[in-house]
């Protein structure tokens, strides 16, 4: 190459990265969170939003209505970040009554609040709200990440009002041999946390960043810039950035709990478990029960996920490894296409009318069996 190329390379490229920089900079003020929901329930900073129906589609008969626990350290607007990277959109475009828990900002008031009342009086009240508001008896659980956690707890302790049970990215194992979150907050002094008061949601970010810092960092950022997105691409960067960097600060009682009791005893895979003196067991849920999880996790390794099948009492569990990332299971092509297509069918399969159908099919068979004797 020519001294005169190079330069004219290099110029070309300076400007490229200006332009990107220049796109970033208007791309500042964008928005998240894209459907319309209304809040029907709260408890301390706890918020339960009921989503709208979309204009022009019809809810889904029968359909059970759908509750999303979100992880504690995480805001759940990523679930609906944008409206074509949206699993809360596309299960409304099914036609399916969606719920979601917000645990909001914990403050100084929250140091105390512990596991049990986020699962027994938060996440349980939330489920007893969306009952009353839809006149139902039972719900379909959808559980992210920690949230995951928190369904399984809350399943196997009151398995009356959940009919079926889906997990996302929720390690069950937190102890195999690849998890590097766990290994390093084996070793934290749990009371320490108590005793400091709640976690910072930057603190919380500068560890999980550090699990793969040129990845998680520098390489997206190269990425970005020698890429000359248009100024859609970088306001979808922009989205991901906002959510990735906004976590909330964390109850030092649950979040010393939930250290201590999963990442550093693993009691849920142990059978030794207790919410409020009463054991949480896996082989308690029965429900049917569908377990999403991602091949190249970095904060949920594959085989702490896969272990859930082994460990429940469900008869009808189903599992599934989809081809990308932890975020990528919320924002990926995947998690725009595979993931809700595969929760919409599998709730169908289970879902009231299906139901009904299989039990006059058992009637039926049952019928034919006491003619032919």
């Amino acid at each position: 190459m020519s001294e005169g190329s190079g330069g004219a390379t290099l110029a070309a490229f300076g400007a490229s990265v200006a332009q990107t920089v220049a796109r970033l900079q208007q791309a500042r003020a964008v928005t998240v969170g894209c459907s319309d929901k209304r809040a029907v329930w709260s408890c301390g900073k706890t918020t339960l939003y009921c989503y709208q129906p979309l204009p022009g589609v019809a809810s889904l008969p029968g359909a059970r209505p759908l509750l999303i626990c979100f992880a504690l350290v995480n805001r759940p607007y990523v679930l609906d970040l944008q409206p074509d990277r949206s699993l809360v959109r596309r299960l409304l475009e099914a036609g399916l009554p969606v719920y979601l828990i917000d645990w909001g900002d914990a403050d100084d008031s929250d140091r105390r609040v512990d596991l049990e009342q986020y699962i027994r009086v938060h996440l349980g009240g939330s489920v007893r709200a969306v009952l009353r508001e839809r006149g139902a008896t039972t719900l379909d659980l959808l559980g992210v990440c920690q949230g995951g956690v928190l369904s399984l707890c809350y399943t196997a302790l009151f398995p009356q009002t959940v009919a079926n049970l889906v997990t996302l990215t929720t390690p069950v194992d937190f102890h195999t041999p690849d998890n590097l979150l766990s290994k390093w907050v084996r070793g934290i002094d749990t009371r320490l946390i108590e005793a400091s008061g709640n976690v910072p949601g930057e603190l919380l970010n500068t560890l999980f960043l550090a699990l793969m810092p040129f990845r998680l960092t520098q390489e997206k950022y190269v990425r970005l810039l020698s890429g000359s997105p248009d100024q859609r691409a970088v306001e979808d960067f922009v989205r991901m950035e906002k959510w990735i960097f906004d976590s909330p600060p964390q109850a030092a009682a649950a979040l010393a709990q939930f250290v201590r009791w999963f990442y550093q005893e693993n009691r849920l895979l142990r059978g030794t478990l207790e919410i409020g003196g009463q054991g949480v067991r896996l082989q308690d849920i029965r429900q049917p029960l569908l377990n999403l999880y991602a091949l190249q996790d970095h904060i949920v390794p594959a085989a702490a996920s896969a272990v859930l099948g082994a460990h429940v009492g469900s008869r009808d569990y189903s599992e599934c490894a989809i081809a990308t990332g932890h975020i990528g299971m919320y924002v990926s092509r995947a998690a725009r296409e595979e993931i809700p297509a595969r929760i919409v069918g599998w709730l169908g399969e289970r879902g009231p009318s299906a139901a009904r159908r299989g039990r006059r099919a058992s009637k039926s068979a049952h019928a034919a069996h006491r003619a032919d004797v």
